[in-house]
């Protein structure tokens, strides 16, 4: 079978069961469960977050080690709630909104993650030619396109299961970190105390840190791609199905908890370990400051040596190319959902042509924002600041949406969802605030 002809294969992420039907157990039924929660953990990793847990660790040592702890819960909460509201409503997030609430809601949902997701593309692909550039020392502007149009076709004319299954092992290589941060041998006793005893501070380098960390791990995008990926994986399994009995709800629910809990534990080691390792090696050597790929790359050198700048380079590609497609394509949804435009990463170009010209939009203005003058690691680093500021009002609308029983029925929010939900609009807007108050000189 060709490259391309994946495309018009149904492809879901969750396989289907029937009413009735013998259930696997132990790890049968752990990885039956995996999906689009999985998904959206690794993409959650992306040259963003990489860039922002090497600069916390490089800045403030182990002394963030405690936000890995903190942010998990409620990115749980999040996302979970995202993928209830797919599984339960059969809708996207922007379609729910279309249906149920007044169009500026709608579109000023809409324009939050347009923004933050542009912004995002073009910071990952400027980090993933800087990748580039560290390895084969061509610029990084030869770059930055090759990656928009290898990625731009396998969406349009590909697979973006096919995608997966090519690059996710690349992302792999992310865990040499854990390696890594026990090869740098650091001290336990400080690690410890980094992890369980939070050191706050309301400095303006402090408040940009903290908020790029939450910023790329409860980022807008993921909200809108996790809801449209349930929907997607359930007309798959309608599909497959036929006139057979479905699974009841309540089955689906707890497999998309599973689900989520496995993408976020991954995501959360994933930055824990990456914080702990520069840490551990940038921090402890006096560069606090990470300015390039090369000196973000050096935290790999205690386990790879000169082969550092390889596995950075593997591991920042691999991610943009997993997390690329999900900004551009979380856009898409979310524009298509909005306007009743046919939607769907299976579909034929001409069947959905307006969802793929705003994928193909999204790449164009990411792949020109990238020649800003801006660094690429600076440009990352702020493009998780950025989504750090979006996501409290985005958050607070999933929280009114999954709390509305007209829309979510007997399966709106429990006392747990609202709880730390509710504590990840709050963290996440009062930390935005007091930034915003830093920049005025209000906090110094």
């Amino acid at each position: 079978m060709t490259l391309f002809a994946t495309k018009n294969r149904r492809s879901r992420s969750r396989p289907p069961r029937i009413t009735g039907e013998k259930r696997p157990r132990g790890i049968g039924a752990f990885l039956e469960d995996l999906g689009p929660g999985l998904i959206t953990g690794a993409a959650d990793d992306d040259p963003s977050g990489i860039s922002t847990y090497s600069q916390a660790g490089a800045a403030f040592g182990y002394g963030l080690l405690w936000t890995a702890l903190l942010s998990f819960p409620l990115m749980v909460a999040v996302q979970l709630m995202c993928a209830r509201l797919g599984l339960v409503t059969r809708r996207g997030l922007a379609s729910v909104l279309r249906k149920h609430y007044p169009p500026w809601l709608l579109w000023f949902a809409c324009i939050l993650l347009l923004v933050g997701n542009t912004i995002n593309i073009a910071a990952d692909l400027s980090g993933m030619a800087a990748g580039a550039e560290l390895l084969t020392h061509i610029k990084r502007g030869w770059f930055v396109p090759v990656f928009a149009i290898v990625i731009l076709l396998f969406l349009m004319f590909g697979s973006y299961a096919l995608l997966l299954k090519i690059f996710k092992w690349l992302t792999l290589v992310l865990f040499a970190y854990v390696i890594a941060a026990f090869l740098a041998k650091p001290s336990w006793a400080a690690v410890a105390k980094g992890t369980f005893v939070p050191q706050i501070s309301f400095t303006k380098e402090y408040l940009f840190t903290f908020v790029a960390i939450f910023g790329t791990t409860i980022s807008p995008y993921l909200f809108f791609w996790q809801a449209a990926q349930e929907v997607e994986a359930d007309e798959a399994l309608n599909h497959d199905l036929g006139e057979r009995p479905r699974r009841a709800l309540e089955r689906e629910l707890r497999s998309a908890r599973t689900d989520v809990l496995a993408g976020m534990v991954i995501s959360n080691i994933v930055m824990y370990f990456i914080i702990l390792t520069a840490g551990a090696t940038l921090h402890a050597h006096g560069n606090t400051n990470v300015q390039t790929a090369a000196e973000a790359a050096k935290a790999l050198e205690p386990v790879a040596g000169k082969l550092a700048a390889l596995l950075f380079t593997l591991g920042i590609v691999g991610t943009g190319l997993l997390g690329v497609p999900v900004l551009a394509g979380s856009a898409a949804y979310a524009v298509a959902e909005a306007a009743a435009w046919r939607r769907g990463m299976d579909a034929q170009p001409h069947q959905a042509r307006n969802f793929y010209m705003v994928i193909a939009a999204s790449m164009l203005i990411g792949v020109a924002l990238s020649f800003s003058p801006i660094d690429p690691i600076r440009m990352l680093l702020w493009s998780a600041v950025i989504n750090g500021i979006l996501a409290p009002p985005l958050i607070i609308i999933v929280l009114v949406i999954c709390n509305n029983s007209k829309v979510m029925g007997s399966f709106r929010n429990g006392r747990t969802l609202n709880v730390f939900g509710g504590i990840a609009a709050l963290i996440m807007s009062g930390s935005a605030l007091a930034l915003i108050a830093s920049w005025f000189g209000w906090i110094k």
